[in-house]
């Protein structure tokens, strides 16, 4: 794309006010939300009742699907023109008229991360409501909501949060339209001399992530590179990896130069072995410390939990140089036939079409092929350690109450919970804690001062007149949403942790008031808190020699 017209364009959708907020203002937030939705009628209506405006066209345009007059992009646009515009392939002309439509998509972009929220434009290709017809097999995708869903859970990268969790180099796996390189970029807005590089196996996406890149004004900031996911960056190591990769588990044609596969979605690999392969190589690509978040699919065999799967591939050969460890969450885990409905629907087939039971049928049979009966769907969030001992493997999910010294816990769960606005930092602050408690000590972790975070909350169920409540249930909104049943004695334990008493003192003391035995007291206690810390419930203080 022609970088000049790219810093025209820039000006002028400066000028319109083309954003998020003055979108929804001029339709009203109903008629917005029902576009968003892709039902267009009711932002139809408001904008036929009000005068035309540069910002009204490039709406008619860019989020309504509309054929415009070139004078009328002329004067939306009039910096960049018309015939900028067509020369940018932003739109084409339709063979039926002498009008214009959307040839790309155009979009103002809000996003929240763990910073703060942030307004973008974004150009991909048409999503399936505007682009009358199936996706281009070389299709780039926009901002949709995997994406949403890795910048909010993007552990925080600037000076100054609450990790002090500030990077010297990020990378973005498998870029697509860029967004996720322009949120790095703007979180290390700080960091000048930052390495930031995204790479994407498709010409086509680095194409538009660039002009994306300069269309926000941070084209000296990202270094883009061509090539199979970690291909473009052999030998070098990251901070921070941030990847929403081609995860989609396609069945995978003999013939493949006749078949037909969207890059943006389909890794060209069997199942979900593409993911697999993130997992295995990225802990050598990156810094001691350092962080891969991942979105992933994995599939779930007959008689085979798929989470099991991930631990295998995450805790890898005995003799790894590095040692990992990691949190996995399955956000939702669907049956097959659900699964394919939705990326039949997804290329543009539609039910009840020849292509769609195509499509579908190779999918049902790809997935009986291999007796997978359900797909996990979550993220993957590994940290390298550094050098692995000779003398130990990794621990798995439920870490050991006398874990040794130095042993990497890798956490599997499933849970569902809506997000919160700070999402990022709470699950990478809970992150690091929990690894610092698997690396205690039974003895060590009785020893340690503990943190109850300020999100929690306690729900008791009476009956009226009952001294004593007949449940009692532990609440978060941080993170991930949580709700966990707490009896007597973990209730009153949480709710002394607030750094004065050790939680050895505090399962001594209630032992004495509550009369139950001081072991078990203990041993309950030790258990709870290995669990809670997953949860950001609680955190072990940093002594300080560890600060």
């Amino acid at each position: 794309m022609d970088l000049e017209l790219i810093d025209r364009l820039r000006a002028d959708l400066t000028a319109a006010d083309y954003n998020t907020a003055s979108v929804s203002a001029l339709l009203s937030a109903t008629a917005d939300g029902a576009r968003q939705r892709g039902v267009f009628a009711p932002a139809r209506r408001v904008l036929a009742a009000r005068n035309s405006s540069p910002l009204s066209v490039l709406v008619r345009v860019f989020l309504l699907g509309e054929a415009v007059a070139a004078n009328e992009l002329d004067a939306a646009l009039p910096k960049l023109g018309c015939a900028g515009a067509e020369h940018l392939g932003l739109v084409a002309q339709d063979p039926q008229s002498q009008y214009f439509r959307a040839a790309l998509s155009l979009n103002p972009v809000a996003l929240e991360a763990a910073s703060g929220a942030s307004d973008w434009w974004i150009i991909s290709d048409l999503d399936d409501q505007l682009r009358r017809g199936p996706a281009r097999p070389d299709h780039v995708m926009g901002v949709g909501g995997a994406t949403r869903s890795l910048i909010a859970q993007a552990p925080p990268s600037v000076a100054g949060s609450a990790l002090d969790s500030a990077l010297d180099s990020a990378l973005d796996l498998g870029t697509g339209c860029g967004i996720v390189a322009l949120h790095l970029a703007r979180e290390l807005a700080d960091a000048p001399g930052a390495k930031i590089v995204a790479t994407d196996i498709s010409e086509r996406a680095l194409m538009l992530a660039r002009a994306n890149a300069t269309l926000n004004g941070l084209q000296d900031r990202i270094e883009f590179r061509q090539g199979s996911l970690f291909e473009p960056v052999a030998n070098e190591q990251f901070d921070l990896i941030l990847s929403n990769p081609p995860f989609v588990i396609t069945p995978q044609s003999e013939d493949e130069e006749n078949s037909e596969r969207y890059e943006y979605r389909d890794g060209g690999m069997r199942g979900d072995d593409l993911v697999a392969g993130v997992v295995r190589d990225a802990p050598a690509h990156l810094t001691t410390g350092g962080t891969l978040l991942c979105l992933a699919n994995w599939e779930c065999p007959w008689g085979v939990d798929g989470l099991e799967r991930v631990q295998e591939w995450i805790a890898g050969p005995q003799d790894r140089a590095e040692q990992v460890a990691a949190w996995v969450i399955e956000r939702d885990r669907v049956e097959p036939a659900q699964y394919a409905e939705t990326w039949a629907r997804d290329g543009g087939a539609r039910p009840g079409s020849e292509a769609f039971d195509t499509l579908m049928t190779g999918w049902l049979d790809d997935f009986a092929a291999r007796n997978v009966v359900a797909i996990g769907l979550g993220s993957i969030r590994l940290q390298r350690l550094g050098a692995a001992p000779s003398h130990s493997a990794p621990s798995h999910s439920a870490p050991s109450h006398s874990a040794l010294s130095h042993s990497a816990p890798i956490h599997v769960e499933r849970a569902g919970g809506s997000f919160s606005p700070d999402a990022g930092e709470a699950l990478q602050s809970a992150f690091e804690a929990a690894i610092r408690a698997a690396q205690m000590s039974d003895a060590q972790l009785l020893e340690t001062r503990w943190l109850l975070d300020s999100g929690v909350t306690e729900e008791r169920e009476h009956q009226p007149g009952e001294e004593s409540p007949r449940a009692i249930t532990l609440v978060t909104g941080r993170g991930t949403a949580r709700r966990v049943t707490a009896d007597p004695l973990l209730a009153a334990a949480v709710g002394a942790c607030d750094g004065d008493l050790t939680l050895g003192q505090i399962a001594d003391a209630l032992a004495t008031l509550l009369e139950v035995d001081a072991s078990a007291a203990e041993e309950a206690l030790i258990a709870s808190a290995r669990e809670l810390v997953w949860m950001g419930m609680l955190s072990p203080m940093l002594s300080v020699a560890d600060r």
